[in-house]
């Protein structure tokens, strides 16, 4: 009797700890949700956008519409250097010399061998036109006036001779003296002074400011979508800047670019500030689309990623968060395009100030 009444007492005992259990879990979830309902995760939305236009996209590099690259054909030591990078300078300015004593010295002698020739010039040429009035009185012989003549060319010769020497050196001289191309800025100073300039050796660079274009490169398959005038968007990666460009140039051949083609996108003057030469950026390219077909796009910083699956948070019409996940096709620049599982105008959640899980309340701003 004792024996069942133990087991009795064991029985009841366990039967209402599981209530008890159980109990505390409905008000627990009862609390919860009360809590959820309470405080709602405050969102902003957004709805995909839809663009009717495929659109090629390629990394680019903003240049200078001109660029000079200052060299010399003289091989000699840097005597002065007058400008440094950031230095604006006007067309015809100087801006470097190059040692310059031998070829002072070659002019000086071909200056001095200008003076002899022309004296003897004078000479013969007397002689040639004294010659020429006895041979007409039958005075000389004409062997005598062709002596003459003959002479009259030689010195006549070698006083031209001298003169292209002459012509010659202030040609070389002039490549000691380093000037401006075109009115612009110094950008790069690739010598000091006191070294020695080689031929061909870039010493200064300079280029135009606020004149830009961009150079990109796009592929055989694309280059046959695109003319001259085209619309183009420029994204600078850097500070995110939008653009309205035109493409300007498409390259014809790929032989030396390594199978890609060369294309440049002109920039508004209006648009210049703020850009430098070198900075790297996103074109992006509309092309006509005939077939009517829409795509959707939505901010990359939107999806959510999951091993191989990629979503977004969606608001249902309780108020509430619902992960949906989603096909995802081409990213355009900061933009995902989506193949399928998302709506035209359905609105989904761009931004939280906490944590989303599908079935969190959530307040629209």
């Amino acid at each position: 009797m004792n024996t069942m009444n133990i087991r009795f007492n064991q029985s009841a005992g366990i039967l209402f700890l599981i209530a008890n259990v159980f109990l505390t879990s409905c008000s627990g979830d009862k609390k919860e949700k009360e809590l959820k309902k309470d405080n709602p995760v405050s969102v902003q939305v957004g709805i995909p956008t839809q663009q009717s236009d495929e659109k090629i996209t390629v990394s680019g590099q903003i240049e200078s519409q001109e660029t000079a690259a200052i060299s010399t054909r003289m091989m000699g030591f840097v005597s002065s250097i007058k400008v440094k990078p950031g230095d604006v300078v006007q067309k015809g300015q100087l801006l470097a010399t190059i040692s310059n004593g031998d070829i002072l010295a070659k002019r000086a002698q071909a200056q001095a061998m200008i003076a002899e020739a022309e004296a003897a010039l004078k000479d013969a040429q007397k002689d040639y036109e004294r010659f020429g009035e006895l041979y007409k009185q039958q005075s000389a012989s004409a062997k005598e006036f062709e002596n003459a003549s003959l002479r009259y060319n030689s010195v006549k010769a070698k006083a031209e001779a001298a003169q292209q020497m002459k012509n010659e050196t202030d040609a070389m001289l002039a490549y000691t003296n380093l000037v401006a191309p075109f009115s612009g800025v110094v950008t790069q100073k690739n010598i000091d002074e006191g070294s020695m300039a080689n031929p061909g050796m870039p010493l200064l660079t300079m280029e135009q400011p606020d004149d830009y274009h961009v150079r990109a490169f796009v592929s055989e398959d694309e280059v046959g979508k695109l003319k001259n005038g085209m619309d183009a968007e420029v994204t600078v990666k850097s500070t995110g800047k939008k653009i309205n460009g035109k493409v300007s140039e498409i390259s014809p051949s790929s032989q030396f670019t390594g199978g890609q083609f060369q294309i440049k996108v002109i920039i508004p003057a209006r648009e210049n500030t703020g850009l430098f030469s070198g900075m790297y950026v996103n074109v992006n390219i509309p092309l006509k689309n005939d077939s009517g077909v829409q795509s959707l796009f939505v901010p990359a910083s939107a999806i959510i990623h999951k091993d191989q699956l990629s979503g977004l948070y969606t608001v249902s019409e309780d108020q509430t968060a619902r992960l949906r996940w989603l096909k995802v096709g081409t990213a355009y620049g900061n933009e995902v395009e989506i193949l399928s599982g998302l709506n035209p105008g359905e609105k989904f959640i761009t931004q939280s100030e906490g944590k989303l899980y599908s079935g969190v309340p959530v307040s629209v701003k």
